[in-house]
């Protein structure tokens, strides 16, 4: 009998072992630093959902210095989060980057301005400072400003550009106008700083016609080539979107989820409950898939008419509903 026993918990220990084995490991880099922007991939991982299907995930945060397109084309990861503008822009620069997936439906990016800056439209935007993230983020931006036909060089009657670092001091110290802030993040660190809402004058991207896709997934189009990696996506995208539901529907715990990931210790409770609150307006609608429609209105915004467009001509192969196809049966 004690053999017999032995017996079974060696083939259970050998069974365990191989189904560890088993696992495909898949390296998802961030766009920015671990904060309820990504908790959907937080959560999956804390559930266990990218383990049923087969899967170690390792999920690596971003920084300023970070560009997600970089890590890739290094073999740094095999799947990123970024925005569909850079993405664009590093694919006709010749890296071959491909939407997997789509889980955030609307675009969070906003101007955020002060009124005793003078600003009270649009049309109040020319002869002043404004805020840009760069590292890929100004292109919804760059965008924007052609569509406007504001020159962004600081020649007179166009705007002056201030590169922008991650965080809202520019607004703060009268540095700048209007600063770039998401609805989930900087929007609510100017208010916390200080500022009253009565105070601002907020120009949502959605809102002004070019909102343009945010936090997409992207993948090296040779490795969809490859039937084991397709295969890995899927369940990939389907682990992680169903991380995103369930982030969706308990905010407060998809919340806390983060903050027990965060091993910078940088985030708050406060913050990132409200973050997450807010991120899932974004994601909400999206069951990953990416809507045609909506590729279609961002690489529009992108190639309007103007003497710096982001991208000089039509996409092919930018994308790929074939995993999300699979990973939503």
């Amino acid at each position: 009998m004690k053999n017999m026993i032995k017996g079974a918990l060696a083939g259970a220990a050998m069974l365990a072992a191989s189904m560890a084995q088993a696992e495909d490991d898949v390296t998802l880099q961030l766009k920015w630093v671990t904060q309820a922007q990504f908790a959907g991939y937080y959560v999956a991982l804390d559930k266990g959902f990218y383990k049923e299907e087969g899967l170690n995930v390792t999920i690596k945060p971003g920084g300023p210095d970070i560009a997600p397109a970089q890590v890739i084309a290094g073999g740094g990861a095999d799947v990123v989060l970024d925005w569909m503008p850079s993405a664009l822009a590093s694919r006709e620069k010749g890296l071959d980057l491909v939407n997997i997936a789509q889980p955030f439906k609307s675009s969070g990016m906003m101007l955020t301005c002060r009124k005793d800056a003078g600003v009270a439209t649009a049309a109040d935007f020319a002869d002043k400072t404004l805020g840009v993230w760069f590292f890929g983020n100004e292109y919804p931006f760059l965008s924007w400003m052609s569509k406007l036909g504001l020159k962004t060089d600081g020649s007179a009657g166009g705007v002056t550009v201030l590169k922008q670092g991650f965080n809202v001091d520019p607004i703060l110290q009268k540095q700048a106008a209007c600063v770039s802030t998401m609805t989930y993040n900087e929007y609510w660190q100017v208010i916390d700083a200080g500022l009253a809402p009565e105070d601002l004058v907020v120009f949502k991207y959605e809102d002004e016609g070019v909102s343009t896709l945010e936090d997409g997934m992207y993948v090296l189009g040779e490795n969809l080539k490859d039937a084991a990696f397709k295969d890995k996506m899927v369940r990939f995208v389907r682990a992680s979107m169903k991380g995103w539901k369930y982030a969706e529907e308990n905010t407060d715990e998809a919340a806390d989820i983060v903050l027990e990931n965060d091993a910078s210790g940088a985030q708050t409770e406060k913050h990132q409950r409200r973050m997450m609150s807010e991120v899932a307006k974004l994601t909400a609608g999206s069951n990953g898939a990416l809507d045609v429609a909506d590729y279609e209105r961002t690489v529009a915004s992108l190639l309007q008419a103007g003497s710096d467009p982001v991208i000089t001509k039509q996409p092919e192969g930018a994308y790929t509903l074939e995993i999300t196809n699979e990973a939503l049966k």
